[in-house]
This record gives structure tokens, C-alpha cells and sequence, in this order.
């Protein structure tokens, strides 16, 4: 299971990165709700996922090769990826909800990991 999630990890963590690109570049691409609550430029919203797609990427690839701070680091970063993706419900509703759903996998596999 640990290496399932590090590898969802991985696969999460680049998908957010192009969807942090995408978010910079084109901000035509997301629909705008104009009264939410955490309402951020697109930009902004777009480095916010950039660069935790970036660092989810990187702790699952040493998740991947069995570091045990990774899973404690994954914990974390895919914990602050379900947040920053609730928060974006808004602007890509049903790819927030995939991620969401991803990242409750993950913090599930790497907190119910018993070493043998």
C-alpha cells in the first residue's frame, strides 16, 4: 500500500504542477466564482499549486524508495494538498475532487503503515 501511495503521490504531485501551470498561464481556462469566501487571483492560486504539486512529487518519490521521513513528509504535504484543493473548489470543481479524494488515500496508506 505504501508504494501505491507513494506512486499516486508522485503521479498528484505532477498533475498539480501542470494544473499550477496551467492556473499561471492560462487564466482563461478556470471558471470564476466572484462570491467565495477564499477568493485568490487564479496566479496566485496557480504558484500555490505549482509548488505543492512540486514538493508532493518529491516526497513520494522517496516514499517510493522506502525513506521513512518521506511518510511522515507525505502525511503532511498531501494533508496541505487536500486543503490548498478544497480551497480551489470554486475555480475546478471536479479535478478538486479527485485530488481530495487521491490525497485521503494517501494520508490513509502512509498512516496505516506497519513495518514487519
Amino acid at each position: 500500500m505504501v508504494l501505491f501511495a507513494g506512486v499516486v503521490m508522485l503521479v498528484n504531485g505532477i498533475l498539480e504542477v501542470f494544473r499550477g501551470i496551467m492556473a499561471i498561464a492560462e487564466d482563461d481556462v478556470f471558471v470564476s466564482t466572484p462570491r467565495y469566501v477564499f477568493r485568490f487571483d487564479l496566479t496566485s492560486w496557480g504558484w500555490i499549486h505549482l509548488v505543492i504539486g512540486a514538493l508532493v512529487a518529491l516526497a513520494g518519490f522517496f516514499v517510493i524508495q522506502g525513506a521513512a521521513w518521506a511518510r511522515i513528509i507525505g502525511i503532511f504535504l498531501a494533508a496541505l494538498s487536500l486543503i490548498g484543493s478544497f480551497l480551489a473548489l470554486p475555480y475546478y470543481p471536479l479535478w478538486s475532487l479527485v485530488i481530495i479524494a487521491l490525497d485521503v488515500f494517501v494520508i490513509w496508506a502512509l498512516c496505516a503503515y506497519r513495518e514487519d
